[in-house]
């Protein structure tokens, strides 16, 4: 799908991969509406890219809603949904203290799964209701995460999370096929996002030193490349790519 003029949102679009997303798409002529609950900042990063900020809780049917509705008033009918909103605990299943709280894990599921599909089953139900470009209608783009295959001790909600997007992908493809709309996921591995921004140089290091090629941690603008890539390329669909170095996380 052409950029030019194209109407686009993107959740999370507020920080790290969902920015690096929007710089990227905006740069290609996109009309990008940046949607997340950190509105300071998601103004911030609309005045630089000429965007719109709209504040959204993904996880709320009516928040959901009415953000879409005022996007397609500004931009007319979203044609690419980025889902990048989503966040993570660090919490053992049995841990020193007894079970995990049910509520930390169905926190990170609500946001990271449950968020993502409210957002999907609204963005979508407005690009099979309009006329196609082309021979397509619209583009779905998940983040998941390489935990989905490889979940680390401590990570079962996230793990859990970004692997029922996985399933989702294959699934939402076949079923909006007939509809020209296509679903595609992206798995990244570690990169220098906000939550690593706050970690020591040497955290950092360790983390880079374990990712074969290169050997370094995954830069946003390298996400919103292949984001690009895959809104543009019309034969990838129903596919999850990882974008990790060749890493496979080890146990812990």
């Amino acid at each position: 799908m052409d950029m030019k003029d194209t109407p686009v949102i993107i959740t999370g679009g507020a920080s790290g991969l969902g920015e690096a997303t929007a710089e990227r798409l905006t740069a290609q002529g996109a009309k990008v509406a940046i949607l997340d609950i950190q509105m300071d900042r998601a103004r911030d990063v609309a005045t630089r890219i000429g965007g719109l900020a709209i504040e959204c809780d993904v996880t709320s049917p009516d928040s959901a809603q009415d953000a879409i509705a005022q996007a397609r008033a500004k931009h007319g009918v979203a044609r690419v949904l980025v889902n990048c909103a989503g966040a993570g605990t660090g919490k053992r299943v049995v841990g020193k203290s007894g079970p995990m709280p049910l509520e930390d894990f169905t926190k990170v599921i609500n946001l990271n799964l449950v968020g993502s599909f409210n957002m999907t089953r609204l963005a979508a139900a407005d690009m099979i209701a309009s006329d196609p470009i082309g021979e397509e209608r619209g583009v779905i783009l998940f983040t998941t995460s390489v935990a989905a295959y490889e979940g680390q001790i401590g990570q079962a909600a996230y793990a859990a999370s970004k692997g029922g997007l996985v399933s989702l992908t294959i699934q939402l493809a076949r079923e909006f096929a007939q509809f020209g709309v296509r679903v595609m996921s992206i798995a990244p591995g570690i990169f220098l996002t906000p939550l690593l921004y706050t970690a020591s140089p040497e955290v950092q290091a360790s983390l880079a030193s374990s990712i074969p090629f290169p050997n370094r941690l995954g830069q946003p603008a390298e996400f919103a490349d292949l984001a690009s890539h895959i809104i543009g390329n019309r034969y990838l669909n129903g596919e999850v790519i990882r974008l990790d170095g060749a890493t496979r996380l080890a146990p812990r």
